[in-house]
């Protein structure tokens, strides 16, 4: 049997490594959450988006909003824009995969409204439709991304940039800062 406590070991100190190096972004953190509470406090909502893990990521954040992160309070409006497989099929099958956030995005969205577009690359195709849906609406945008940003980097009024190129490292952070926007949204 193979022993691994070296190699967790190294996955670990990467780990911690880029979670130190997040500290320079907790005043966008904190400016993304105060975004957050203003959204809800003017009537609006958050809409999330991703891909895969990020798919994931979206509707746990959601939920964390939508039920409660740690402070019994009222139920606050966001939506996973992942999670109707009708939608996402139809609107795949009619107009094309890239297409499946950003019709949901022209239905769904106002200008009131945050979005936030997860991506670990910056550059996925179908968050960045939706991410220009919604600055043609008016609503903030906010990209959680990782590496280089991507092509996101120009696109959002808030971009949160994981100082790693590793995906699973950039995954670890994103849900990190997800936790952390939504105790920034109950807190008020």
């Amino acid at each position: 049997m193979k022993n691994y406590i070296d190699y967790l070991k190294g996955e670990h100190a990467v780990h911690m490594a880029m979670f130190n190096a997040l500290e320079p972004l907790f005043p966008l953190i904190s400016d993304v959450g105060i975004a957050m509470q203003t959204c809800i406090k003017n009537g609006g909502k958050i809409l999330l988006m991703g891909n895969g893990g990020s798919a994931s990521d979206s509707q746990h954040i959601a939920a964390e909003i939508v039920g409660r992160f740690k402070k019994e309070r009222k139920g606050m409006p966001a939506i996973a824009l992942t999670t109707d497989t009708s939608i996402l099929t139809s609107v795949g099958n009619d107009y094309g995969y890239d297409y499946i956030f950003a019709r949901q995005i022209e239905a769904l969205c106002q200008k009131e409204d945050l979005v936030i577009g997860i991506t670990t690359s910056g550059n996925s195709a179908n968050v960045i439709r939706a991410i220009e849906a919604a600055k043609a609406i008016g609503a903030t945008t906010v990209g959680l991304t990782g590496g280089t940003g991507g092509k996101l980097l120009n696109l959002c009024d808030f971009n949160l940039i994981m100082p790693s190129n590793i995906t699973a490292r950039i995954q670890e952070a994103h849900i990190f800062v997800g936790h952390s926007l939504c105790e920034i949204l109950e807190s008020d």
